[in-house]
């Protein structure tokens, strides 16, 4: 039985080895992972900011001209396009710098987990705001407090964003 996982293990290593050679990626991957450097990460990322702020404008003003149902198809669009940015930033960049960054550089790894950590809890209370106001036509009474609830989130977005774009996203190098 032994022979058998050995030959297979070997022939799938060998396989491996052949389509990272073949991919071009071998090199770049973060030690321990299959997340290879993505040269079109970064500006993939700052899109997502560019389009995430023009739909939380549209938001703005389409309650200021109270227009609930536009808000909320809007919230809606909002929503999927932050989960999108989350899971591409979790499982691309987090992950890749956490391992690329780990041995070489303790105090850059530090700062990765701290953002990361930090994006979690911003993530959560955003999710949680989305919650709140996802019918918002439906439910009028809730533009009352839907205001001051939408400058808070815009204020601790457009923050982490620049955070996120002056400090962080410089780390994000190919792994050599």
């Amino acid at each position: 039985m032994w022979l058998i996982d050995f030959l297979f293990g070997r022939k799938r290593k060998q396989a491996e080895s052949q389509e990272s050679q073949e991919s071009g990626t071998d090199s770049g991957q973060a030690p321990g992972t299959r997340i290879a450097y993505s040269p079109d990460l970064i500006p993939q990322l700052k899109g997502d900011h560019q389009r995430l702020l023009e739909i939380f404008a549209m938001i703005s003003e389409a309650f200021t001209n109270n227009d609930l149902a536009a808000t909320s198809r809007l919230l809606e669009e909002f929503r999927g396009g932050i989960l999108g940015h989350l899971l591409t930033e979790n499982v691309r960049f987090y992950i890749y710098l956490e391992h690329a960054l780990r041995q070489e550089d303790q105090e850059s790894f530090n700062l990765i987990h701290h953002f990361r950590h930090e994006m979690d809890t911003i993530g959560k209370s955003v999710l949680a705001f989305f919650s709140k106001y996802q019918n918002i036509d439906k439910q009028p009474g809730l533009a009352l407090s839907f205001g001051k609830d939408l400058e808070n989130v815009g204020a601790i977005l457009v923050e982490r964003i620049r955070r996120e774009e002056e400090t962080l996203y410089p780390l994000y190098m190919p792994v050599y």
